[in-house]
C-alpha cells in the first residue's frame, strides 16, 4: 500500500504537469492559466452546491428515520470531487466533475457500492453493532 501512495504522489502530479504543458501549447500559456482557475472556481460552485443538497437530504432522512446510506456515498464523491476539482490540472478536473455531477456520480456509486458489497461479503470489513 506504501508503494502505491508513494507511486501517486509520483505518478499524478508528473501527469497533470505534462497536461497542462500540452494544453499551454495549444492554446497558449495565458488561456491555460485561466482554464485552471475556471474549471476550479466553476468545480468549487458545483460541488458546494450539490454538496448543500445531498446535505439536506441526510437530513430528511435522518428526520423520517431513515439511513442516509445514499446521502453518505454522495457525499463522500462530492468530497473527493471537490479536492480533486481544486487542485490544478485537467485529468484531475474531468475526475473531479465526474464525481460532481449527479449523473456520472450515479455510476461511480453503482461500482461503489459493489465494491463495498464484495468487501463485506468476503470479511474485509466487518460491522459492529452496538
Amino acid at each position: 500500500m506504501f508503494w502505491l501512495i508513494l507511486g501517486l504522489i509520483i505518478v499524478v502530479p508528473a501527469i497533470e504537469l505534462w497536461g497542462m504543458i500540452t494544453v499551454g501549447q495549444w492554446i497558449g500559456p495565458w488561456p491555460t492559466v485561466f482554464l485552471v482557475i475556471a474549471t476550479g472556481v466553476l468545480g468549487s460552485y458545483l460541488a458546494r452546491k450539490e454538496g448543500w443538497q445531498t446535505y439536506r437530504l441526510a437530513q430528511l432522512q435522518l428526520q423520517k428515520g431513515e439511513l442516509p446510506g445514499e446521502a453518505l456515498l454522495d457525499g463522500a464523491c462530492i468530497l473527493a470531487g471537490a479536492v480533486l476539482l481544486i487542485t490544478p490540472g485537467f485529468f484531475s478536473d474531468i475526475v473531479g466533475f465526474v464525481l460532481v455531477f449527479p449523473y456520472t456520480r450515479t455510476f461511480v456509486k453503482i461500482f461503489l457500492k459493489k465494491w463495498i458489497q464484495t468487501k463485506l461479503a468476503r470479511g474485509d470489513w466487518h460491522i459492529r453493532r452496538w
